[in-house]
């Protein structure tokens, strides 16, 4: 009996602590008309942005912590190495981001890779992105499919970045396109 009880509570200890090492929990998210799916972080809400990015969740604590999927058009058939390289699309990417702002943007790409997940080939994008509200680190996930290039950023405040940045990079690393 003794053995037992033993036995029962060293599974219900490494279950525990197995939860707690896994840090935030994640939810899903599929959008089966312009297919793709990610996951975010469990009490994130969505969030309606008029003629902005085709999905928004963000933090209901901080709403400035966000992940988003912008869909756009990719002319001639393009694959994503025609469009360039990961350190040429996400340079190209962040002077996107700071020419459609009026305001002091400083955004540098820090990191750049590719990878291929069956055949699809994504790349995958680190930013750190001086703002004036403050100072983001943004990643973010490019593919394309059937003539759209998707992106799905993940943005969190600098300050909260080493908390958070587990959980971003699993979100970010679920985003697929189907």
């Amino acid at each position: 009996m003794l053995k037992r009880f033993a036995a029962l509570l060293l599974v219900v200890i490494t279950l525990g602590l197995q939860s707690c090492a896994a840090g935030t929990s994640l939810q899903s998210y599929n959008d089966s008309y312009e297919g793709y799916e990610f996951k975010y972080p469990t009490g994130w809400v969505a969030a309606e942005v008029p003629g902005g990015p085709d999905v928004v969740f963000h933090d209901i604590i901080n709403a400035s912590e966000n992940v988003s999927v912008v869909i756009s058009p990719v002319s001639g058939g393009k694959t994503l190495p025609d469009i360039g390289t990961p350190s040429e699309v996400g340079y190209k990417l962040s002077k996107s981001i700071t020419s459609q702002s009026t305001d002091d943007r400083n955004v540098e790409l820090v990191n750049a890779q590719s990878f291929e997940a069956g055949d699809k080939l994504y790349y995958i994008l680190e930013y750190i992105a001086n703002l004036p509200s403050g100072t983001r680190h943004d990643l973010a996930s490019v593919i394309v499919r059937r003539g759209q290039l998707y992106t799905f950023n993940a943005s969190i405040s600098e300050f909260r970045w080493e908390k958070l940045k587990d959980t971003v990079k699993q979100t970010v690393a679920s985003f697929s396109v189907y």
